[in-house]
């Protein structure tokens, strides 16, 4: 039972980078680059950093910093200097980025077998797909990279957010990003 779930699930992460090196040719795109770029899009202040996507997606140094000059040379994403500290470089998805990520992600052929499922076996594969992965995140000692609002870090005061392990305000839209930082609630 548990090797077939494994062949599953490997099975539709071939089809996923299939689809997605096909979407990607136009630009000259491979998988690692567009998974690459999802991430930056979805990540936090804290996390848009080069080593924030080579721990993410577990490359190595070399591999993200050539994927990153591929992404910028295409125009997808822009590097920034952090304001306070100047050895921090920030990555920001540009216009044409966000674009590309809108008409290829979720791939569409994987949106229409999604479909296919009806809502309830989607709710349901999620949540059993969301265990899984908690628990594989737990046992390889990964477990950081959740999203803000979740994180036991995270405060809601009367005038918005604020992190307690940074000390620092966070925006509405801060909330709902990956953060490298996270750390789950301890359930009592």
């Amino acid at each position: 039972m548990t090797s077939n779930l494994y062949s599953i699930i490997e099975r539709l992460s071939n089809l996923l980078r299939s689809e997605s090196r096909s979407q990607g040719q136009d630009l000259g795109l491979q998988p690692v680059q567009h998974e690459a770029l999802h991430y930056i899009s979805r990540c936090n202040r804290y996390s848009d950093t080069p080593q924030g996507v080579t721990e993410y997606l577990g490359l190595t140094k070399g591999t993200v910093s050539q994927t990153l000059k591929v992404l910028e040379s295409r125009g997808l994403i822009e590097k920034k200097k952090d304001s306070a500290d100047k050895r921090i470089t920030h990555l920001q998805i540009t216009a044409a980025g966000s674009s590309y990520l809108t008409s290829t992600t979720p791939p569409g052929d994987f949106l229409k077998a999604v479909e296919r499922l009806g809502q309830e076996k989607v709710t349901v594969l999620n949540e059993l797909l969301c265990e899984l992965l908690k628990a594989y995140q737990t046992l390889q000692g990964r477990e950081g990279f959740g999203v803000c609002k979740q994180c036991k870090f995270n405060q809601r005061r009367k005038d918005g957010f604020f992190c307690e392990l940074t000390r620092e305000s966070l925006s509405s839209e801060d909330i709902r990003l990956i953060c490298k930082e996270f750390t789950k609630t301890i359930s009592t």
